[in-house]
């Protein structure tokens, strides 16, 4: 605690913040994993399964487009502690009798569960930019970088934990658990997290949530694709793939796919490194063009390579892992890029509106990941990653470059 109370007010609140993503982050994970799990014990087919996660995602356009608007009027602390407690809202829902977990009432469960995943997010993205002076890009984008990477390795390591905890206590105690720390860690940020972060000078209208700025919304474009190029292949198409033609079992493809993640999650958090920054160098227009051209080559020459016969295991698994290195550098160049350009007054109405567009990415990729492979199969999803991507790049070049 003495060494805590010798940091600087900034560098204390990161620390709040990102803690609080962080045990939000393995909480999510595991919860996911828990709902897959359980339901596919009871007998729920996976159309069924996947089904229960769709207004999880759609709720997350509508929160972060709402959610920036909130943490503008309201402040970031105010929208980041209602995210913890709508997600111990939507935990006890799930700790019913058995008899009452049907369809309807887990995805309204899940429904809240993703309103509170988005309202966090947003809230600990838009806070990193009101805790670093203008002036310091290269911690901004060290710092940005930190919380995206860890984020998604503890996503993974959620994986893992869900797993774990059903073995160990059975569904409804281990929904109980983690609705109990989390509960602890409610409290104490509702105790510590600064009462102003985030809260704008001016209230902005409603109608503010519609960003008017031309970088950010070539950003949010882009980001769209970006995501959409992911989830197209990566959430329906891949673990079916995986389980059917390689014939992985469940707990294979679960674990392969969460080693996936906290890979993807480490590239993140070097990503600085790997873009210039020790060179002095931060990200601009020309990088994101730059890192998405050779992204979007992965995905065809996946694709090519299954057209050709060449072995399967070695062109998806290893094109995967490519693809996953590659993205998460665009993707933690994209997370810089947005809190760079977000105004610092109102910060939460920029950022909500681009992960609106991330959200919105996401959706459209899932729904495509799911038709799309039932209609044509992999390596039509590989396809339409590609075009994806490749349209992601082009937007980049609106955005504004540094000048030389």
């Amino acid at each position: 605690m003495q060494a805590l109370s010798s940091l600087s007010s900034e560098v204390r609140q990161y620390l709040l913040v990102t803690a609080n993503y962080w045990v939000f982050t393995l909480t999510d994970g595991a919860l996911r994993m828990l709902v897959v799990l359980h339901f596919h014990t009871l007998g729920f087919t996976p159309l069924q399964i996947a089904s229960l996660f769709l207004f999880y995602e759609f709720f997350g356009v509508v929160t972060n487009l709402v959610g920036g608007y909130l943490g503008a009027r309201l402040g970031l602390n105010r929208t980041m502690n209602l995210g913890l407690g709508i997600q111990v809202g939507a935990l006890l829902m799930l700790t019913v009798p058995s008899a009452m977990l049907t369809v309807p009432w887990v995805m309204a469960a899940q429904a809240l569960s993703g309103i509170a995943k988005d309202l966090n997010k947003m809230s600990a993205k838009s806070s990193i930019k009101l805790l670093v002076p203008d002036s310091q890009q290269g911690t901004l984008y060290q710092w940005v970088a930190i919380l995206t990477g860890s984020k998604n390795a503890l996503k993974g390591v959620g994986f893992f934990l869900g797993g774990a905890l059903l073995a160990l206590l059975g569904f409804t105690d281990a929904v109980l658990a983690m609705a109990g720390v989390l509960m602890l860690i409610w409290v104490f940020s509702l105790i510590m997290l600064k009462k102003d972060l985030g809260k704008a000078k001016a209230k902005p209208k409603f109608r503010d949530i519609f960003s008017k700025s031309q970088a950010i919304n070539v950003l949010s474009a882009a980001r769209l694709f970006l995501f959409g190029a992911r989830d197209v292949w990566f959430v329906v198409a891949l673990p079916v793939y995986l389980s059917t033609v390689f014939g992985w079992d469940f707990w294979q493809v679960g674990g392969f796919l969460a080693t996936w993640v906290i890979g993807y999650g480490i590239v993140q958090s070097f990503a600085p490194a790997l873009t210039g920054k020790a060179r002095g160098q931060v990200p601009d227009g020309r990088s994101a063009f730059g890192w998405a051209l050779p992204l979007a080559v992965i995905p065809a020459a996946i694709a090519l390579g299954l057209n050709a016969n060449l072995s399967a295991h070695l062109m998806v698994l290893g094109g995967l892992m490519m693809f996953g290195a590659l993205f998460a550098v665009n993707s933690s160049l994209h997370s810089y890029l947005i809190v760079s350009y977000a105004k610092e007054d109102g910060v939460s109405l920029d950022v909500g509106f681009y992960y609106m567009s991330n959200a919105m990415g996401r959706l459209i990729g899932t729904i495509l990941s799911g038709w799309v492979f039932q209609i044509f199969g992999l390596v039509a999803c590989l396809w339409i990653s590609s075009l994806f991507v490749l349209l992601a790049a082009l937007l980049s070049l609106g955005l504004p470059r540094h000048q030389i």
